[in-house]
């Protein structure tokens, strides 16, 4: 039996759950996860009043960092930009005494309108998701974090009806037990547009 390694923080953004058809399953997938904390942050702050000292006290207790959402206007729904900018403080996240965050690791599960190829220099979006996300990426490198890059659902308006809901809640669920286990090689990331086609290569063998 695998023993549990790192704590794995993943944090979901959704203002509009009673309409979510995967980020939901997703995030009750993970939830199923020993060794995952979920947390529902439009559940928990619906008003944006977000406890500061309690995320900060999650953040040091937890190894990995997974923000989980659906891609809004290239960019996160707004309850995680008000994280970031309240929780993320100098002296906490950054700066000369700034090093809770240091080593610890951190990525993105996204789920996205359009297909996978609408997301690359000559697609419809003209970049890739991992460009775009590219402000969470530099946070990560300002906060000490390794960076991974994104687990992305592609195609998510059609997810159920062309038949790849299951698959990716398969992906997900490997990935996330990998994580746990410290069994993610987390340098051979460095260099992905998104993880969905490499788990077999960045995801070691059970110990």
């Amino acid at each position: 039996m695998s023993t549990t390694h790192k704590r794995v923080l993943l944090l979901l953004a959704h203002p509009s759950q009673h309409r979510s058809e995967v980020n939901i399953p997703l995030f009750n997938a993970a939830k199923a996860i020993d060794g995952v904390t979920a947390v529902d942050l439009y559940g928990e702050y619906p008003t944006f009043d977000i406890d500061i000292e309690c995320e900060q006290q999650r953040l040091i207790e937890h190894d990995i960092v997974i923000f989980q959402f659906p891609l809004y206007w290239y960019s996160t729904p707004a309850i995680l930009k008000e994280w970031q900018d309240l929780v993320l403080e100098y002296g906490f996240a950054y700066g000369t005494d700034g090093t809770v965050l240091k080593g610890k690791t951190f990525f993105c599960a996204v789920s996205a309108g359009g297909k996978e190829d609408a997301y690359q220099a000559q697609g419809y979006n003209h970049f890739t998701v991992r460009q775009l996300l590219a402000p969470l990426e530099q946070t990560a490198s300002l906060t000490g974090m390794h960076y991974l890059a994104p687990l992305v659902l592609f195609g998510a308006r059609t997810a159920i009806e062309d038949d790849f809901m299951a698959r990716h809640i398969g992906q997900w669920q490997r990935l996330l037990k990998a994580l746990v286990e410290d069994r993610v090689n987390v340098h051979l990331t460095a260099k992905l547009d998104c993880l969905n086609h490499h788990l077999d290569t960045i995801i070691e063998r059970e110990r």
